[in-house]
């Protein structure tokens, strides 16, 4: 059991989900849309009517957030600060060595990799051909750089788009999509037209 334990938690994939703030609050953001409704759902002091009511309606919540941080947050900030550290630090060598965000995260999963399992991964990279000579020399090396401060720089991105996704854009949109969405499933009553 112990040694089962120790895999997982020892999991490359698992390690690059922990490392990444998109991948973490998505994984979150992914369990409270079935967590929250589920212990809603769970509560014996409710009646029937008021847990479906609520369940559904936390569950429309967090899949707005859900879906406000992976079609706007995401691409929006981890490519935006990517571009924007790439013109403000150009001293920093590692910047100007890729295209953008993405070429950028796909050279750092493959360099993180062992020795003999980086040239099978480069072979099936999507960024192969445009990795520059430089860098495909750098993922030969026994160690390769790992350009912190790239790194950084797109996880700042992502941090300051998780904030401002998920505590100002997700509520805003929600406060207008919830309760039509709710009227349209008939969980809520439809505001008859004032008649003069």
């Amino acid at each position: 059991m112990i040694p089962g334990a120790m895999n997982f938690l020892t999991n490359s994939t698992l390690s690059s989900i922990s490392q990444s703030t998109a991948a973490s609050v998505s994984v979150e953001t992914a369990m409270k849309a079935v967590g929250r409704p589920s212990s809603i759902m769970l509560d014996g002091k409710l009646d029937a009517k008021t847990k479906r009511y609520a369940a559904i309606k936390e569950f429309l919540y967090q899949a707005i957030c859900f879906a406000t941080y992976i079609a706007l947050v995401i691409p929006l900030f981890k490519c935006g600060s990517f571009k924007l550290a790439q013109k403000f630090m150009k001293q920093e060598p590692g910047f100007q060595k890729f295209k953008n965000a993405g070429q950028f995260l796909e050279y750092k999963k493959i360099a993180s990799m062992a020795k003999k399992e980086r040239s099978a991964a480069l072979s099936k990279s999507k960024f192969k051909n445009s990795f520059s000579k430089e860098i495909n020399k750098e993922l030969k090396k026994e160690k390769p750089n790992p350009f912190n401060v790239v790194k950084g720089a797109i996880e700042l991105g992502n941090l300051v788009g998780s904030v401002l996704g998920l505590a100002i854009f997700a509520p805003m949109l929600s406060h207008h999509l919830i309760h039509p969405t709710l009227k349209f499933l008939g969980f809520e009553k439809k505001e008859p037209s004032d008649q003069k």
